[in-house]
């Protein structure tokens, strides 16, 4: 499988207060947010990766723990990873935000998302911005 890029992602019983800590107190810059101001999702950098703050988790420690792959063909791994006998808990499917989606789990029980980002998603557009920056 070739991924291009990963997250972690946390679901948190206690969104905000994961985010202080995240932000706040570990120092972890952010990537990105998205969705309500008053209670946004926020994706930090975390090294050569990233950890996502996002959605809600009622179960205990450990629950809310998710691996987020993001591969170039959702259809092609669901084949393949299908061939190769892995339990498919969702197959592709695209989400009302506007990814293609695929859920499996790791021997363990660990929640893996494979995620294919369309062509004109908000996600692949450049962030930065090449306006002069003021002296």
């Amino acid at each position: 499988m070739e991924v291009l890029s990963s997250r972690i992602l946390l679901r948190p019983a206690d969104r905000a207060a994961c985010r202080r800590f995240y932000r706040d107190v570990l120092g972890l810059a952010v990537y990105r947010e998205f969705g309500p101001p008053e209670d946004p999702g926020v994706v930090f950098f975390l090294g050569q990766g990233f950890l996502e703050i996002s959605g809600r988790s009622s179960g205990g420690p450990g629950a809310g723990l998710q691996i987020w792959l993001q591969v170039r063909d959702v259809h092609r791994e669901h084949e393949r990873l299908v061939d190769a006998g892995v339990p498919v808990v969702r197959p592709p499917w695209m989400e009302s935000w506007g990814l293609l989606e695929m859920w499996i789990e790791d021997p363990e029980g660990t929640a893996i998302v494979l995620v294919e980002i369309p062509e004109g998603h908000p996600i692949r557009r450049d962030q930065r911005s090449f306006s002069p920056r003021p002296a």
